[in-house]
């Protein structure tokens, strides 16, 4: 049997391959390297590599750390996307991207003499991939591009596969039917991994016929027009057996032309952008919402200030009352900012309200209840005032008195509150009522629209408040 002859192997392979001695030098390199670098051998012979292709960034760095790795360990190493310009014949540079693998040549005492690169150039890929992350409005100049990644796609199995794995989404379209003859994993991906290839658009995507999507495509197929959108809202089937989805994409059509000029297909890129739309959307929401929300705070600011300082004589115990309720709405708030404004929890808000006081004299239950945030905040404000009128007039007055506060729900789910105070004073309606009666009135049976009843015994105060449940209830993923 005849030996083969691996240098003659070497010179054939239709890929660039290139060797360095330890020093980094070229000891040989075959024709397609040499071609891809515009070089001769003998430019190159004895050449160290960066000397010849000098590189002081990072692609430099990386590549000399490669080539390192590989004499260090005795293993083979992969650069993936490298991107290092080269000078051409006329010394110009020219920006070029490739994947690299390094791979050690052992000397007879076992240790490595030599390392072999076996390079890609993938540069019209990474043009492409940059061409995929500019506004769709002006890729109209990218056309050429398009066609030439065309053309190379059908010529290299290598180049295909990274345009499989592209994190744009692509396909092409052939013919007058628009019929899929490629499509990306990140296509199948946006298409619920159905088996467009070798369909037409109609059939495959039938959801996209009544949008427009079919007449849009014979436009550039029939008249060359290139079309892109932003944010183009598309109804997808994206999962088996449910109804299509809201998904929002960038995406571009253009014509592919063969070398005659004629249109064959339609070359289709894009981005799904159905996060980023979605995270603007509740931005803008969120923004609204706070813009009501300061409107209301002020709002309810201002009745406090009015109510506080009206036909008052004693402006100190005015000013701090005043901001005592100003402190409680500010609770409020708060604890409704850590949950993102959905909603709080009953105990939670009575707890905070009523921490001041001795937890001997103090008893709160009910089971676990979920509020919404403007009852949250008209809830603070109600427990402020009770509470409040307890401790200066009421049970809370003296160390022997004590207060039970009680929620639950009745059988039409409403919320039902019971505040019962004892041991202290004698309770008594008052002649006159003050802006804490009327906040009591106008919280509970015109802003929650509940019902209240009060009770002023000699045991002490009592009061049933019942809410209905849609003044209360947290809606899941609500911000009201």
């Amino acid at each position: 049997m005849a030996e083969v002859d691996f240098a003659q192997v070497f010179q054939a392979l239709p890929s660039p391959f290139m060797i360095l001695d330890r020093e980094f030098r070229y000891v040989a390199a075959n024709p397609a390297y040499l071609a891809t670098t515009g070089r001769t051998m003998d430019e190159l012979r004895g050449e160290n590599i960066f000397g010849k292709f000098p590189n002081r960034g990072e692609s430099g760095r990386r590549l000399q750390e490669s080539f390192e790795r590989v004499l260090a360990t005795g293993e083979p190493d992969t650069l993936a996307y490298l991107a290092y310009p080269i000078p051409d014949a006329d010394g110009r540079m020219t920006n070029r991207y490739w994947t690299a693998v390094h791979v050690p040549l052992f000397g007879a005492d076992g240790t490595v003499e030599f390392v072999m690169q076996n390079t890609v150039d993938v540069t019209e890929y990474a043009r492409l991939r940059e061409a995929a992350t500019l506004p769709f409005t002006s890729l109209s100049a990218e056309t050429s591009l398009i066609e030439r990644t065309r053309e190379a796609a059908e010529a290299s199995a290598n180049f295909r596969r990274l345009f499989q794995q592209a994190p744009a989404f692509f396909a092409v379209l052939s013919g007058p039917t628009h019929i899929f003859t490629f499509a990306s994993d990140s296509y199948l991906r946006l298409v619920g991994n159905r088996e467009v290839v070798g369909q037409t658009v109609a059939e495959a995507l039938p959801e996209v016929i009544d949008q427009g999507f079919i007449e849009l495509l014979d436009r550039v197929f029939h008249e060359g027009y290139a079309h892109s959108q932003e944010s183009a809202r598309v109804m997808l089937a994206r999962t088996a057996g449910r109804p299509p989805e809201e998904t929002f994409l960038d995406f571009s059509y253009h014509p592919i032309r063969d070398p005659s000029g004629e249109i064959t297909g339609v070359f289709v890129q894009g981005m799904d952008r159905t996060e980023s739309v979605r995270f603007a959307q509740r931005q803008r929401l969120l923004i609204d919402e706070l813009n009501h929300r300061v409107k209301n705070t002020l709002a309810t600011v201002q009745s406090i200030a009015s109510q506080s300082f009206r036909s008052t004589s004693d402006v100190a115990a005015a000013k701090r009352a005043f901001e005592a309720r100003l402190v409680a709405l500010s609770q409020a708030h708060n604890m409704l900012s850590d949950r993102q404004w959905h909603d709080t929890e009953m105990d939670r808000l009575v707890c905070q309200e009523l921490s001041i006081f001795d937890p001997r004299q103090v008893r709160s239950s009910g089971p676990s209840l979920r509020v919404n945030a403007k009852a949250t905040v008209a809830l603070a404000l109600l427990i402020h005032e009770l509470a409040t009128n307890a401790a200066r007039h009421g049970s809370l007055s003296n160390p022997e008195g004590s207060l039970a506060v009680e929620w639950g729900e009745d059988a039409q789910g409403n919320l039902v509150i019971d505040w019962i105070e004892r041991g202290g004073p004698p309770a008594r309606e008052p002649q006159k009522h003050g802006f804490g009666s009327r906040l009591l009135h106008t919280v509970v049976t015109g802003e929650l629209g509940g019902k209240l009843q009060t009770r002023f015994e000699d045991e002490g105060f009592a009061a049933h408040i019942v809410l209905p449940s849609g003044a209360y209830i947290a809606q899941e993923n609500s911000l009201v």
